[in-house]
């Protein structure tokens, strides 16, 4: 059944009023708009009065004030100054919610936004101020199209995810690839640097127990040791390539302070010592 990836009345087509980067005014007063306006913390908090509500906004979290809905900026003295994208837009009706109104499922106005939801819209949100700002050929039509990503972005990640597969389509998955990919591509970016399980769990707003388990489901090990394959594999290719480093230097240009602790892991991958490894390859170009 089709119908239910049908989540407008008529045609989508969005406008936008104005888009903005920067940081909210400290002078700011209580008011209403007539368009929907969104504020997407980019960096740093912020505190919203949101009729007669305080609320705390941090990095990833989107407010949603629709038309005359009151609110404004607090300014709370911080250590973490917000950097805000503000978009203002009318001219859409989404099936079950009001006309020019996002209505989310819990009732709230503030969406706490998944990693993957925030790379996207962080990617949008740029794309649309640097469009708002130019004056390209298509302008109206490029940021039209911008916005309709953005919108369709939210209403896909307050869908409700339906427990298994039926009629042939899939549902979401609670993008588990996504997130084991970006944590094996954050791996081999970063394997010459300190990187504990906790960082990654908190760069990626997620439970270190539920990335190793997601972690282990798709690759069938830990993240730490699939780390450590990855730091051998290239320790294997320095001692391959002809490196005279002490075994020290080698060991920290992989992510170990510790030699010793290097050694060992090496010897208990590959059956040799690092040292005794490079001497058989050389032995074996030799030949």
């Amino acid at each position: 059944n089709m119908q239910r990836f049908d989540i407008t009345y008529g045609d989508f087509n969005p406008s936008i009023f104005y888009s903005i980067k920067g940081k909210p005014t400290t002078d700011g007063i209580y008011h209403i708009h007539d368009c929907v306006e969104m504020t997407y913390i980019l960096s740093g908090e912020s505190t919203y009065l949101v009729e007669g509500e305080k609320i705390h906004l941090k990095s990833g979290d989107l407010m949603i004030a629709n038309p005359g809905v009151h609110h404004q900026y607090i300014h709370v003295p911080s250590d973490k100054p917000p950097v805000e994208f503000y978009i203002g837009f009318y001219d859409f009706h989404f099936r079950g919610m009001p006309p020019n109104q996002i209505v989310l499922p819990d009732g709230s106005c503030v969406m706490h936004c998944s990693s993957e939801l925030r790379q996207e819209l962080n990617q949008l949100f740029h794309s649309t101020v640097a469009e708002f700002r130019g004056a390209k050929a298509g302008r109206y039509f490029m940021l039209k199209a911008y916005l309709m990503q953005i919108l369709l972005m939210i209403i896909r990640e307050n869908e409700e995810e339906p427990e298994e597969q039926q009629n042939g389509y899939f549902f979401k998955s609670n993008n588990k690839d996504y997130i084991v990919k970006k944590i094996i591509s954050y791996l081999n970016e970063n394997y010459n640097s300190k990187i504990s399980l906790d960082q990654i769990a908190h760069n990626m707003y997620l439970s270190p127990v539920y990335i190793s388990k997601i972690f282990k489901e798709e690759t069938g090990e830990s993240p730490i040791n699939y780390l450590i394959k990855i730091r051998l594999e290239k320790a294997k290719k320095i001692l391959q390539s002809g490196n005279d480093g002490t075994v020290k230097t080698i060991a920290k240009m992989v992510g170990y302070d510790d030699v010793y602790y290097f050694s060992k892991l090496f010897k208990k991958y590959y059956g040799v010592s690092p040292l005794h490894y490079r001497r058989e390859k050389l032995k074996t170009d030799i030949i």
